[in-house]
């Protein structure tokens, strides 16, 4: 034993040294290159153009040897049927790779196949039936290794895409890597590292491209294989990559898919022969075998081991536009971005890409597209000719799969005509101020540039702001512009001249109508025109300082604001201040005070749904849908016959409640009012009541909150096992619990069924939590 420790020893820096070249090395070598079709329903496509094979697909492969190549090898395609079955000897195919008028392998996929593999074994020894019986004898693992090999080959397609872009911008255009380097990694899902970025221009393509084979992401990588199987030489490389001089914690993504068929393959290892795995790499039309070790052409001989396709139905693409907003198909460069799409950027799986094209007058076109991974998405073919479009408002990618037509993600485009745009609402515009301009009617993405001049041939050139599809927003610098004719030049991508939109500037004479103010507010309301000129009012010793500006179609309003409410005999003549310090004066009227009322009652009476279980509402709740009798007391003087009482939600204005329509009744100083439910779907929300009294408005006060309620109309609560509730609208239910404070069953958003199981509650009634009041325990009964 003591003699061996020396060979132990050397077998030990051997098989680091082996790790550390296989760490710098992984899937680095190349291998052999093959060239296979597959024809399906008469048509021919390379390997490297089929995602998936089926059963019925015809294979036509070869090896591409050089012609001195001295070492045979046997083409081998062995069709796998899952883990537990093996395949019949008949559906292993194998040619004499070496002979130049026998090396063509023809072959069908077998019907029931779900895995294919390629081998190449060596001529000497008996290599084809080394690999049936390898096969045959432990499918699955085979199974297993060309999932992973698969996986790993598409990995690899993505870091191989990426490395060759960053070296082609390099070499051609290194100031573009700052922006073109992240796309490139989004697009073909590959680790940055933004802090290459930083280095000097020529260090940066190095410096994104070493480590290699830790760039790639989602390599989904595992322990699983490596804990299924033992093997004397495997487990003492296992326990030598473990060391921190054999790399532990340093293994690439590749490294990894290695250590884990190699142990798969460690268990067929033999004095004849080992198995060496390989990625199967695009070349063009054809396949070159990337491997992770040297192949051995002694015993034990390497047979390798590289993935086919997987067999069965190819699922469609399921990209999505990644363009936050629409994109302008005349934009010189325009790309379409799209996510989830690393596939469609590293293999050549995709064929006749073009976008069908949705006119807005309801045509229909398609135009051809190419993949762009340095953008990140898809741009027009080279020469493409729109002038025949008219308006376009959306596009669907369309095109092929491999064999499979795939029709979508949409995509959202945009094209217009010229003359579309029109000014909002009309083309006359004030002058003396900046002025708000909406413009609307044509495809917003393809705005290039605004500008504006005037009759004296003074230019400015406009930002703007898109506001929707087919409008935008600019504003239009007028604060010395004198009034009279206005041009709107609008540059739209691809047009060769700018669109002309014509306005007419205006002076909107300095008004000022009306001051009205409540008796105890602290706010009124300035009307008038041009009131940005406003810079402050006075009303006897109250000083009203500006503050919110709505302009509307029959001029301005500005809200003004003192410190103290004002009292009814205060001065009715208000003197107003303008920027340039001018004074005028404008007429004021202190109104009655806003009316305000007491809530003293309220009832709400609901049509009982038969054969429903009452659900018991707490005060402030009442059900959508209900008609409402509630009682107040006015402030102040009672109601007249001319005065209303106003009902709404938080959102939608209610209906008006009068005398003369009999909704309102006096009994003494106290008025009841009966609001009916409005035609329709209840609705739901905080219903709030104000008085309108003299013409005076009074504020919105509170009155209840409508809830949507379900009919329950069964409760089992067996003695043991969940309960059971049925009934119609129990979407309206947010959740269940067996008390009030209780932790509530949570119904699935989106549910639409009729019945609901939650665990028996404590005791004889269980409590719901609607959507439409998720903070008020509502109580159902259990039948006794």
């Amino acid at each position: 034993m003591a003699r061996m420790l020396p060979f132990l020893f050397a077998a030990f820096l051997l098989l680091i040294a082996d790790r550390a070249d296989a760490q710098q090395n992984a899937f680095d070598l190349a291998g052999p290159e093959l060239s296979i079709t597959v024809t399906r329903a008469g048509v021919e496509l390379p390997i490297t153009a089929v995602p998936s094979l089926r059963g019925g697909d015809r294979l036509r492969a070869t090896a591409r040897f050089p012609a001195d190549q001295s070492a045979r090898y046997r083409l081998v395609i062995a069709f796998l049927r899952g883990a537990t079955n093996p395949p019949p000897r008949d559906w292993f195919y194998e040619v004499r790779a070496w002979h130049p008028k026998k090396n063509l392998l023809d072959v069908t996929v077998p019907q029931g196949a779900e895995q294919a593999m390629l081998f190449l074994a060596p001529e000497a020894g008996g290599g084809f039936a080394a690999v049936l019986g390898a096969v045959r004898g432990r499918p699955g693992i085979f199974v297993r290794a060309a999932q992973d090999l698969h996986q790993a080959s598409l990995d690899r397609a993505r870091l191989d895409a990426f490395v060759a872009a960053i070296g082609r911008i390099g070499d051609t255009a290194p100031e573009r890597l700052v922006t073109a380097a992240p796309i490139l990694a989004n697009a073909l899902r590959i680790k940055l590292n933004a802090e290459c970025l930083t280095r000097q221009r020529a260090l940066q393509s190095a410096c994104l491209t070493q480590s290699r084979d830790a760039l790639v992401l989602q390599a989904q990588r595992g322990t699983t294989l490596t804990e299924t199987l033992t093997g004397t030489p495997v487990d003492l490389a296992y326990r030598v990559a473990a060391t921190p001089e054999g790399g532990a914690g340093y293994y690439s993504p590749y490294i990894g898919l290695a250590r884990d068929v190699a142990r798969l393959f460690g268990a067929f290892r033999s004095a004849q022969y080992q198995y060496l795995p390989a990625l199967t790499l695009n070349d063009g039309a054809d396949i070159r075998l990337q491997l992770n070790a040297a192949p051995s052409f002694q015993n034990p001989r390497s047979v390798l081991v590289a993935p086919l396709p997987p067999i069965g139905a190819t699922p469609p693409p399921v990209w999505r536009s990644a363009a936050p907003a629409a994109v302008c198909l005349a934009r010189p460069g325009a790309v379409l971005p799209l996510d989830d799409a690393s596939l469609l950027f590293a293999t050549g799986y995709a064929r006749d890409l073009r976008l069908a094209i949705e006119g807005a007058d309801g045509t229909t076109a398609t135009l051809p597209v190419v993949v762009d991974a340095e953008q990140g998405g898809l741009r027009l073919a080279e020469g493409t000719d729109l002038t025949a479009l008219g308006p376009v408002d959306g596009a669907t990618l369309q095109g092929s799969w491999g064999f499979d037509r795939f029709d979508g993600p949409r995509l959202p485009v945009q094209l217009d005509r010229a003359g579309a745009w029109r000014p909002q609402p009309d083309g006359f515009v004030v002058v003396g101020r900046d002025h708000p301009l909406a413009l609307r009617g044509g495809a917003s993405s393809c705005i290039e540039r605004l500008a504006l001049r005037d009759a004296t041939d003074g230019n400015w050139s406009l930002s703007w702001k898109t506001v929707g599809a087919d409008e935008v927003e600019a504003v239009l610098p007028l604060g010395r512009v004198r009034p009279g004719p206005l041009t709107l030049s609008i540059g739209r991508h691809g047009a060769a001249t700018p669109d002309t939109v014509r306005l007419t500037g205006r002076v909107e004479p300095s008004r000022l109508d009306r001051f009205v103010v409540h008796a105890g507010d602290r706010s009124g309301m300035l009307d008038g025109a041009r009131l940005d000129q406003v810079t402050r009012l006075d009303l006897g010793t109250h000083r009203f300082m500006p503050g919110a500006l709505t302009r509307g179609p029959d001029g301005d309003q500005l809200e003004m604001t003192t410190d103290r409410s004002l009292e009814p005999d205060d001065a009715t003549k208000a003197t107003v201040t303008l920027r340039d310090a001018r004074t005028a004066s404008v007429g004021a009227t202190i109104a009655p005070s806003r009316p305000t009322a007491k809530l003293l009652d309220l009832d709400a009476t609901i049509v009982p749904v038969p054969g429903a279980a009452p659900i018991a509402l707490p005060d402030g709740l009442v059900p959508a849908g209900a008609t409402l009798t509630f009682s107040f007391r006015p402030a102040g003087a009672p109601l007249g016959d001319r005065d209303a009482v106003e009902v709404a939600t938080d959102q939608d204005a209610g209906p008006r409640l009068t005398f003369a329509a009999g909704t309102l009744q006096r009994v003494g100083d106290i008025v009841v009012a009966t609001l009916a439910p409005p035609p329709g779907a209840p609705i739901a929300g905080r219903l709030r009541f104000r008085l309108i009294r003299d013409g005076a408005t009074g504020d919105w006060q509170p009155l209840a909150r409508a809830v949507r309620l379900p009919a329950v109309t069964a409760l089992e609560c067996p003695q043991t096992g969940d309960c059971t509730i049925a009934g119609r609208n129990l979407f309206l239910v947010a959740g269940i619990a067996g008390t009030p404070d209780g932790t509530p069953t949570l119904v699935p958003p989106g549910f639409v069924g009729t019945s609901l199981a939650l665990p028996s509650p404590a005791k004889d009634a269980v409590f719901l939590r609607l959507h439409d009041a998720p903070d008020v325990p509502l109580r159902v009964a259990i039948p006794k």
